[in-house]
Parts: C-alpha cells; structure tokens; sequence
C-alpha cells in the first residue's frame, strides 16, 4: 500500500518516468477562457490530428480492458485492498489519475463504500477534483469501474464552476445552483475532508445517495449520471446524451471544463454557449 503522506511524490516520480519512456502520452491543448453567467469556462483545444480522429469515434473503447493487467508504467501504487492508482495514459489535464478497482465491476455500476474511501485517501493528500462518468452517454471511455481526479486548480482559475457553487441555494447542506439550467443537485460536505478517509466515506455516501434521489435517479436501477467531488462539494448531474454538435461531454464539462477537437468545436462553443452544450446533453427541468 501507498504509505500515508507520500502518494504525491510517488505520482509525480512516476509521471516524470512514465514521460521519459514514453509510457505517457499527454494531449496537447490550447486552452480558452468562456465566461458565461459569471462562469469562467476552460475551454481546451486538442491540436493533435490522431487525437482528433479518435475523438471522432466517440467515448466507448472497443478494445480489451486496458486495466487487466494495468500497464507497469503508469502504476501509481496500491489504495486499498480494492483499489489501484494509475496514471491516464492519454491526459488532457496534468496530473490526472484513475483509480481503478482491481476486480472486475462495471462503470455503471453504483458507487461503493470502497470506491469512496479510495477517493478520499486521494484527496485527503492532493486539493483535487474527483469524478465519476457512470457509463458511456455520461462520457466513460472504459467499461471497467474507475473513478478520476486531478489536482486544483484545473487552470487560471481554481475551479470554474466556483462561482456558481459560491451561489448554491442550500436547504441545510443540500440544494441546487441557481445558473445551472439542467437538473442537478448540489451538497456541502462540511468538515468531511478531516476525516480519516473510511469515516469520510461512510459520510459521503449517504450523500451520494442523496443527490441520486434528489436528481429523480433510483439508487437500485442506476441511469447515467456525472458524479463530482472536492474537499468542500458534492454535485451530481443525470445525463441524457453522450454528445451534442460533435462536442462530447463528461464529467469535468460540470465544473467548466470542456475539451473540443478543433476549431470548429470551439466555435460552437462560442455560438451557442457553454450552457446550453451542457443543457443538451443533460436531463431537462
């Protein structure tokens, strides 16, 4: 197991390897800044033409599971008895690590009390953003169970979707945010981040649940749906679609960030605003 206060030397010595040998293979990206209702959108460009390409075929892999075996390379180390630390071979964001179960489950699966600690072992060391795509209209790209983080801020700002969390309209700890014109839910985790992580989960999960319900999903017959998650914030939005106008959208879409394959998609982008992308490809009001 990774040893307490330690996990983010390791991943970065085994970023800085995985880079040499060529085991990691980042995106390039140029990035732009959207404000729309007070939300400074990142917007980041792919400027790799194969990358393009595989963009184009949608999010679902058809290939063998790529975490059994994981590839040495970009083994992180060991959370917990049930989950693996690994880098994305293909990051859009530095730093971006998966947290894999080492059982086979599957990505639409619900979230676990395991799948839980395991991202609060993460972020109680790194200020992160974590998130779940739970299946492949919510943007997954791999059937087998993972979670996803990266470490703050995502850009020039901390968190885009900051502003609007700052806004949240609470009844006690749950509620909605006002700007956001889609079904959601929203909850404020308190002092959870103090917590040793398996108490943290044990907390947070009955907010998962929450949120589920809030949202009109039922825990026991699971749709999709983007998880997130930070130290302070839990949020959860049902999806409905994969994609719109070409842009696909996952989870990171619902802090503010979004990637495009060219220009083109950042021009709609534009065009049509980064609310209404989201609003397409999320459940209506």
């Amino acid at each position: 197991m990774i040893a307490p206060g330690s996990l983010w030397t390791i991943w970065l010595e085994r970023t800085a390897q995985a880079l040499a040998t060529g085991a990691l293979a980042p995106i390039p990206t140029r990035s732009e800044r959207v404000v729309e209702a007070g939300i400074p959108f990142l917007v980041r460009v792919v400027e790799d033409a194969a990358r393009r390409k595989r963009m184009a075929r949608g999010p679902r892999s058809a290939g063998p599971d790529p975490f059994r075996p994981e590839d040495p390379a970009l083994r992180v180390g060991e959370l917990s008895p049930s989950h693996l630390a690994l880098l994305n071979k293909y990051p859009a964001l530095e730093h971006h690590l998966l947290l894999v179960t080492r059982a086979p489950e599957d990505q639409e699966s619900l979230l676990t009390l395991s799948d839980l600690e395991a991202l609060w072992i993460v972020l109680r060391e790194v200020d992160g953003l974590g998130f779940y795509n739970a299946g492949p209209v919510a943007g997954a790209s791999q059937t087998h169970k993972h979670l996803q983080l990266v470490p703050l801020p995502l850009g020039p700002d901390r968190l885009p979707l900051a502003p609007a969390l700052a806004a949240a309209r609470l009844e006690g700890w749950l509620g909605t945010l006002p700007v956001l014109p889609f079904v959601h839910a929203v909850a404020h985790l308190g002092g959870c981040a103090e917590l040793a992580p398996l108490a943290a989960a044990e907390a947070t999960r009955g907010v998962y649940l929450a949120l589920l319900r809030r949202t009109g999903i039922d825990p026991g017959d699971p749709r999709p749906y983007n998880l997130l998650v930070t130290r302070e914030w839990m949020w959860l939005v049902p999806r409905t679609r994969a994609a719109t106008g070409g842009i696909e959208v996952n989870a990171l879409g619902f802090a503010g960030a979004l990637l495009v394959r060219d220009d083109t998609g950042l021009r709609r982008v534009h065009e049509r605003g980064p609310l209404a992308i989201l609003r397409a490809v999320s459940a209506s009001l």
